[in-house]
């Protein structure tokens, strides 16, 4: 598959994503009546079955990373070449800027309105590496030995890690980036977004590690992450 057409569902699927956790971030507010804990419920619920959908839909054109932590760890275990891996963060951010755009146009509000969510401290971005680290762990392990259940596990595993984690659960530095221009119920502060940025990355690194020497045919199955896909050396 070429590499503008891995691009291309990387920023689409991105951008889907993101539409999902905002848009029904704005939909779950108007509708819960101000009872956070519903209104974080059917937030969870949507991402967690639009990323099954997504991951679906894109793993076999892409891989369905969505996320550049994803990219960079397949990169770190010869997955994806270093060249092409800037292209993919790129798409990924792109997209999810334009996911956040889209949620905001069909919802009436301005396209750009940086969040004051506040969502700052040590435990914050201790909670970011935690969510990171599991979702890491969660696609290595199951790309490798239930490749046929990435889609299902990733999705799982964010519903439960939405609730689990002080941060509810961010894991992706593309989301995490474009929900700081977004002051609705799924914001975060720009001022909170390096420190996420800082926690993501290592989580996604240890478990990167962690992994490469509890399943030692690692290198062997690069390809796999996040689910199958064909490389650029297989242009259609």
């Amino acid at each position: 598959m070429s590499l503008a057409k891995r691009a291309t569902a990387e920023a689409l699927g991105t951008a889907l994503l993101l539409a999902t956790v905002v848009g029904s971030g704005i939909m779950a507010q108007n509708l819960s009546g101000g009872n956070v804990a519903l209104a974080l419920l059917a937030n969870t619920l949507a991402t967690g079955a639009a990323l099954v959908a997504l991951i679906l839909t894109f793993g076999s054109i892409s891989g369905a990373h969505f996320n550049p932590v994803v990219t960079l760890a397949d990169a770190l275990e010869g997955g994806i070449p270093w060249r092409e891996t800037p292209v993919y963060v790129v798409a990924q951010l792109l997209g999810a800027i334009a996911g956040t755009l889209t949620a905001h146009a069909m919802f009436q509000l301005p396209a750009v309105s940086l969040s004051k969510h506040v969502r700052g401290g040590p435990s914050q971005i201790f909670s970011e590496f935690v969510a990171t680290f599991g979702l890491l762990s969660v696609i290595w392990g199951c790309s490798r030995l239930r490749s046929n259940t990435v889609a299902f596990a990733v999705g799982g595993y964010i519903v439960a890690a939405n609730w689990f984690t002080a941060s509810t659960s961010f894991a992706n530095p593309a989301v995490t980036i474009a929900r700081s221009l977004t002051d609705t119920f799924s914001g975060i502060r720009p001022a909170d977004v390096p420190g996420f940025l800082v926690g993501q990355l290592l989580g996604a690194i240890v478990a990167t590690l962690l992994f490469r020497w509890l399943v030692p045919s690692l290198r062997a199955d690069e390809k796999r992450v996040v689910v199958p896909h064909d490389s650029e050396s297989e242009n259609s």
